[in-house]
């Protein structure tokens, strides 16, 4: 992706595959604010926001969040809990910060550079015991193993109705 100094709503919804309507919702719950927000044109009509590449970034993470199942309430703890005790976007925490976001699609975490995990969501204060290998968990910018199938393509491949 070739970075450009702002980025349409029409690029964005591209570049993440949320829709435009998803993008206007979480800019009124301010999960991310546009770095030019629309304004009132004196037409009537309104101008397009445009968004940075960090804006973006942080668009990406959340819509891979949204794609793994998590509410729009989960993402907000979430984002409270990164600004608040770890002094991280979701974009730094996602591509290069100094803290590892891990998922097994139910709950996320979170792992320091110094090796100490955290539990996002119920208690990130209290770092968790962890023994052995991180089974189940997989970072957060991986992408997940393809989609479910829904009930309707999956009863018509196996021949039923």
């Amino acid at each position: 992706m070739r970075l450009k100094k702002h980025y349409s709503s029409r690029e964005v919804a591209a570049l993440t595959g949320l829709s435009a309507r998803q993008m206007r919702l979480w800019d009124a719950q301010r999960l991310v604010t546009p770095v030019i927000p629309s304004r009132r044109t004196e037409a009537g009509g309104f101008t397009e926001r445009r968004y940075s590449p960090m804006d973006v970034y942080e668009l990406l993470a959340l819509a891979e969040l949204q794609r793994r199942g998590f509410s729009v309430r989960t993402i907000r703890r979430l984002l409270d809990v990164l600004r608040d005790r770890f002094g991280l976007n979701l974009y730094q925490a996602v591509w290069g910060g100094s803290l590892t976001l891990l998922t097994d699609n139910r709950e996320i975490y979170a792992r320091t550079e110094r090796g100490e995990f955290f539990n996002m969501l119920r208690n990130p204060e209290q770092p968790l015991l962890v023994l052995g290998p991180d089974a189940g968990l997989r970072t957060l910018d991986e992408r997940g193993r393809g989609r479910r199938r829904s009930k309707r393509r999956s009863r018509k491949e196996d021949g039923s109705r």
